[in-house]
């Protein structure tokens, strides 16, 4: 016989989990003490977004469910950031909650909250396990729900009497992904049209990728010279120093790469959904029908034809979709690339050129120029939210999978805790996290998880002494009536070697790369401290520039 705890260790155990993320709580005592002598590892954080955050990082990078654990009531409400990005993310993840016991339901117990309802919004499925003998077969379901179709969190709650409960039962086999493969009809017509066509344009986004599947749609975008693009903060789908490769469809779209979606005539949306901010805000493609030729391939059924009527809309996840294409791709010829192709290729080199100057001493597209020739290719980038992030999205050259881990939902806090469960994941790969000094702030707690767990990652804080984009919208609409936007801020970097780590502090450009290697000589967690002119508040504008345009030009 065994305890609930016990067996919902070993569940994990059976479907592959590595590592858990969690905050310990007197509510799922057991748990804790079944991962005593388990080979999953446990990592302590500080907060509980922070943990969900780390358990939605490893769910990016791996494609399985990310596995995070927190107590009832407020660690549960604190959780909640980190389910709402995994699921606007389409990220599989798994929170565990502890709960009540389920005697001392309906009497407002200690922290006692209907998950259901609270959590329903924001994942694909709620429940909790009222009993031991449950416990398998929850938690298989729950790897199921979180990896299928649109992937996304689970929630399930653990029941304090239920984790003290006995069984006698065993675990079933391991979980395995289900894809969902196009028939080869629609395979056939997806190739006429772009056979037919002489703008055709396709956009990677989404989950459910893998290295073979990006592989495979290369070797169909080459022989049938297909630019590519990718979707906000989906970048690493495609490599940037590609002959096909037209730039990214996120927030401050080159007006270029906008021009050429609207002439296309074949666009495809593969793995995506096309939502707020790549669209646009829903401005880029005409709603419900597509002034252009529309494919829409989607793993998740119900989000084909949900906002955009697609010409062709082919239900198949990305690896799908992209093991069917590779038996078109039997060419052996060199490719040709269209005229089309090459000079939307050149567009995004144009639009990805680093500015010459900025205001103040510390210049973050050179900083971001000399990243490129110092890390190596599989290096992976962490971001939160901020117009720091704008340097990361327009000029830095991913060019292979996996290597960027950033909220699609925009969630600021993410780049910290991301980056500890990516160096976890990956010790052997550069991890770095990208900042602004507000973003920073809302998660900086998890960079002592980063120092206790040995993950030597090292943090970029830049500082411009304001919670920057609201500042920046602030000017466009409200010029000059500043509020609640100016930040008073610690230094960073003592901070940072206040955990005995190294922290240094940026003041000139000049500056950066020796103390960028002194940080990775360390060997452990590093924080630089950059300190940049809030007058550079994007890579096009600065602050006053906008204040006088919205004051000359009122709307």
């Amino acid at each position: 016989m065994k305890t609930g705890g016990q067996l919902i260790v070993e569940a994990l155990e059976t479907h592959g989990v590595e590592r858990v993320f969690c905050i310990p709580g007197e509510s799922y005592l057991a748990v804790l003490d079944g991962l005593h002598d388990s080979r999953i590892e446990t990592t302590v954080c500080r907060q509980e977004g922070g943990a969900a955050m780390m358990a939605d990082a490893w769910g990016k990078l791996t494609g399985t469910p990310g596995i995070c654990m927190v107590t009832r009531g407020p660690g549960a409400t604190n959780a909640a950031a980190g389910v709402h990005i995994a699921y606007q993310d389409s990220t599989p993840m798994i929170l565990f909650i502890g709960q009540i016991d389920s005697r001392f339901r309906e009497r407002e117990a200690f922290q006692e909250v209907d998950y259901r309802r609270f959590f329903s919004p924001m994942a694909k499925w709620v429940a909790e396990i009222d009993s031991a003998e449950r416990v398998p077969e929850m938690i298989s379901r729950a790897f199921h729900v979180a990896t299928s179709g649109r992937p996304g969190p689970v929630v399930l709650a653990l029941p304090e009497d239920a984790l003290i409960d006995t069984a006698d039962i065993s675990q079933p086999a391991p979980w395995k992904p289900v894809e969902t493969y196009p028939g080869s009809d629609q395979i056939a017509d997806f190739v006429r049209r772009i056979e037919a066509a002489g703008r055709p344009l396709m956009i990677l986004g989404g989950s459910r990728w893998s290295q073979d599947a990006v592989d495979q749609v290369k070797g169909f975008a080459e022989r049938f010279s297909v630019p590519i693009a990718c979707s906000f903060r989906r970048q690493m789908l495609f490599d940037h120093s590609h002959p096909l490769y037209a730039g990214d469809v996120g927030i401050g779209l080159n007006p270029k790469l906008r021009a050429r979606i609207d002439e296309s005539d074949c666009l495809i949306l593969l793995g995506g959904r096309l939502s707020e901010m790549p669209s646009q805000s829903y401005e880029l493609l005409d709603i419900p029908s597509p002034r252009q030729p529309f494919i829409h391939i989607h793993a998740g059924v119900e989000e084909l034809g949900r906002v955009y009527r697609p010409d062709l809309a082919i239900h198949a996840s990305p690896r799908g979709f992209a093991s069917a294409l590779a038996a078109y791709n039997q060419d052996d010829s060199i490719p040709q690339y269209s005229d089309w192709a090459e000079s939307t290729h050149k567009d995004y080199l144009s639009w990805s050129r680093i500015p010459d100057s900025m205001p103040g001493d510390v210049h973050m597209g050179e900083i971001v120029a000399w990243l490129k020739g110092e890390l190596p290719d599989d290096s992976i980038l962490c971001n939160g939210a901020g117009n720091y992030a704008t340097w990361i999205h327009r000029f830095w050259p991913f060019r292979r999978f996996a290597t960027q881990a950033a909220p699609t939902s925009g969630s600021m806090g993410y780049g910290v805790p991301a980056a500890v469960a990516a160096k976890l994941l990956h010790p052997d790969r550069d991890v770095v996290a990208f900042a602004g000094d507000g973003c920073f702030q809302m998660t900086c707690q998890e960079f002592g998880t980063a120092v206790q767990a040995g993950a030597a990652v090292i943090v970029l804080v830049v500082d411009n002494g304001m919670y920057g984009t609201i500042r920046m919208h602030q000017e466009r609409e409200y010029p000059a009536r500043l509020s609640a936007t100016s930040l008073i801020n610690p230094d960073f970097a003592a901070w940072a070697r206040s955990y005995g780590v190294f922290g240094a502090t940026v003041e000139k450009t000049e500056e950066f790369a020796d103390l960028f290697r002194a940080a990775k000589a360390s060997n452990g967690p590093a924080l630089l401290h950059i300190k940049i002119d809030p007058e550079g508040i994007t890579p096009a504008t600065t602050l006053s520039a906008l204040r006088e345009k919205a004051l000359n030009h009122p709307k």
